[in-house]
């Protein structure tokens, strides 16, 4: 079925089987779990086909609250809490085999001037051409890549900074990360596309600031992560298809929990997005 973005915009079509009621794909995957990333962006997709195209989304907050089953459908129940006169609210319910495995709440924005802006800097870091692609650098090291690479693979990323590998590296590293991203295709122009593309991906890479002090993000894993909880705030418009530095920081971990944020920049250095996320960490046993 086409090449991997083509895969994406595939799996983020929707079918709707009511006024309110979406029905998205759930690929048949050996992970334990549907990709959080995914159940979001479906979700999203579902919130925003019963919206005006003129009001983009502003922000979105969602929960996991159950791990959603690979290979089996996901049915999206939207509420339309609210239609004002500059911003439209609706809640999403993702249901899979009859039990609720995730929420969201998103809002949308019909733009307008504002009267004043400002942004704190992007950081300086190489541009995403002088970098390898994440599979060149994981792969001459690993040779053989990791199952879950296989809903990376729409994307292109390329780590700001060479990964570490051994303890020694790992030895008083801050919990920071940075990559650039984009789709490894072109998309269409429809506004809402590129904000879920830009939503699927914002789960691939951000509680690896979390781990980075702990252990190497790729290869043997020696602990299990899961998203409980994800918010995105959309300031500007972009392309998911254009390059953006995604720069990642882990504030805290403790009690078995850990908190990430994380900016996404344009390559004019404007900031176009914010995302925070808290996931569940546990030892694997041996």
């Amino acid at each position: 079925m086409g090449n991997p973005v083509d895969q994406l915009v595939d799996l983020l079509d929707l079918e709707q089987i009511e006024v309110n009621i979406f029905r998205g794909r759930s690929p048949e995957e050996s992970l334990q779990r549907v990709f959080g990333g995914q159940v979001a962006g479906q979700a999203l997709i579902a919130a925003g086909r019963t919206v005006a195209s003129d009001r983009p989304v502003h922000s979105l907050h969602a929960y996991f609250l159950r791990p959603g089953i690979p290979g089996v459908p996901i049915v999206y129940q939207v509420d339309r809490i609210r239609d004002g006169r500059s911003f439209t609210t609706r809640r999403v319910l993702g249901v899979q085999q009859g039990r609720t495995i995730f929420a969201l709440t998103a809002d949308f924005h019909l733009p307008e001037e504002s009267p004043f802006t400002h942004q704190l800097p992007m950081a300086p870091v190489p541009q995403p051409e002088e970098l390898p692609t994440a599979l060149e650098e994981v792969g001459s090291v690993l040779g053989e890549l990791p199952p879950f690479i296989s809903r990376r693979q729409p994307f292109d990323i390329r780590y700001v900074e060479r990964l570490r590998w051994t303890a020694e590296e790992l030895a008083g590293v801050e919990p920071r990360s940075a990559v650039w991203l984009r789709t490894n295709g072109r998309l269409g122009d429809d506004q809402l596309v590129h904000a879920c593309a830009v939503t699927y991906a914002s789960d691939m890479t951000l509680l690896d600031a979390v781990r980075i002090p702990v252990e190497p993000l790729w290869g043997t894993r020696h602990f299990d992560m899961a998203s409980l909880d994800h918010a995105m705030w959309f300031h500007r418009p972009f392309r998911a298809d254009d390059w953006l530095l995604y720069q990642q920081e882990s504030p805290v971990a403790v009690g078995g929990r850990g908190l990430a944020r994380g900016q996404l920049f344009n390559r004019q250095g404007e900031l176009v997005v914010s995302v925070m996320q808290e996931g569940l960490f546990r030892r694997i046993a041996d």
